[in-house]
């Protein structure tokens, strides 16, 4: 049994997830004392084998996680646990089967993504960030959580997260988000 306590005082149990505040990730399985929570290993090699996104992309941020798998990069460090209502950028919803990388965190860190990279052309990019779903049966790589990318001025560039399944690309622009760019 582990010797650290829950907040309330009593010993021997295995502290849980608080969901009102920020909590740091562990860098390892080994330093886990939270049942469930991601490690920050764990994260960075979920971004590399997912998307391949260097690990290195994540240096200088450190790992957080509020609410039920809440994840979140902050390019600093503060104490932990901490109480606030936001810190830094949500990147990723885990303890789920399939985990989901947010729209914000694969426009800010999939720049350099080589895998799982679906580029959509003119009228596909336009009703992707409209939020509809398309037919997108040229896809023959892996089922599941994309990032979208579409080239502007000869650069690819990651425009959100889309679900692609049975030859389908669902659009996950959040409705606050979505634009129209014709």
């Amino acid at each position: 049994m582990s010797d650290e306590t829950t907040g309330n005082g009593t010993e021997d149990q295995t502290p849980e997830n608080d969901g009102q505040q920020f909590d740091r990730l562990p860098a390892t399985a080994e330093d886990r004392v939270v049942a469930g929570r991601p490690t920050r290993e764990e994260v960075v090699e979920w971004w590399e084998q997912r998307y391949e996104v260097p690990p290195e992309t994540w240096d200088g941020h450190t790992f957080w996680e509020k609410g039920n798998g809440k994840i979140w990069a902050f390019a600093a460090d503060v104490p932990t646990p901490s109480p606030v209502e936001g810190l830094g950028l949500r990147i990723l919803r885990a303890r789920q089967e399939h985990w989901k990388p947010s729209t914000n965190a694969v426009q800010r860190f999939c720049g350099e993504a080589t895998k799982n990279v679906v580029v959509l052309e003119g009228d596909e990019a336009d009703r992707f960030v409209r939020g509809e779903d398309q037919e997108l049966d040229r896809w023959d790589g892996d089922w599941g959580y994309l990032v979208a990318a579409h080239e502007f001025e000869g650069e690819r560039e990651p425009i959100g997260v889309g679900l692609y399944l049975h030859g389908e690309l669902r659009s996950t622009v959040p409705k606050g988000r979505q634009e129209d760019l014709s």
